[in-house]
């Protein structure tokens, strides 16, 4: 078992077996975790949101639900849940969605697609390869008339999820930096990424990169920070 404490506004990136799992823990509460999922040995195969959204008739994933794949087959598996409702449609925060509504000073502000583009790159990913992605622990209410919003998460302290890979599957995680909403409770803080080596495998693979403590401030070109 490896255990990584990943920073506020860092991205993380591992490997995670077949039959392996992988448990985010909130730390502090109230911590959006942005993730995207690919197969470890074809990252053209990748986390679709239509293909989960219609594999488990519903749009918040929970105890149970697939991640599913862009060819439709699942990629993992959520086996535990102590929060209940997580999100799949409100994306990730970039400087162009932040400038257009919250103003155009935080365009300078790091942001999740900052954060994937670097750990992408890690593993040859790039722009293309940015899909919709899954958002743990945010709370994105839909209302009747189809509006959504993004509010006050409905984590605590301490809470998880564990997910099971069905087959050797690569993770990209941003702990996500947004200030300017309540999906971090306007103060990012730090979750722990547990990876369990499946029972018949001696160890789970270690984290490729995790990015070390930073700070609020955006950063310079090439720094994966």
């Amino acid at each position: 078992m490896t255990s990584v404490v990943v920073a506020a506004r860092a991205a993380w990136s591992a490997v995670v077996p077949a039959g392996g799992t992988l448990t985010l823990t909130d730390l502090h509460g109230n911590q959006a975790v942005d993730f995207l999922v690919y197969d470890a040995h074809d990252t053209a195969v990748r986390y679709s949101a239509p293909d989960t959204i219609h594999a488990q008739g519903g749009i918040f994933l929970t105890t149970g639900s697939v991640l599913m794949s862009n060819e439709h087959t699942p990629l993992m598996t959520v086996v535990a849940d102590d929060v209940g409702r997580h999100d799949t449609v409100g994306g990730a925060c970039s400087k162009e969605s932040n400038t257009l509504r919250y103003g155009h000073h935080t365009w300078s502000q790091h942001a999740c697609v900052d954060n994937f583009l670097a750990e992408g790159a890690r593993h040859g990913l790039g722009k293309r390869d940015l899909v919709s992605n899954i958002n743990w622990y945010m709370n994105v209410p839909v209302e009747k008339d189809g509006t959504l919003g993004i509010v006050d998460g409905i984590s605590a302290p301490g809470l998880s999820l564990t997910l099971r890979a069905e087959r050797d599957v690569l993770v990209l995680v941003s702990n996500c930096p947004q200030i300017n909403n309540p999906c971090n409770g306007f103060t990012p803080t730090a979750v722990e990424m547990t990876i369990e080596a499946p029972a018949d495998t001696a160890e789970a693979a270690a984290p490729t990169t995790g990015l070390p403590v930073g700070t609020p401030e955006p950063p310079s070109q090439g720094s994966p920070a």
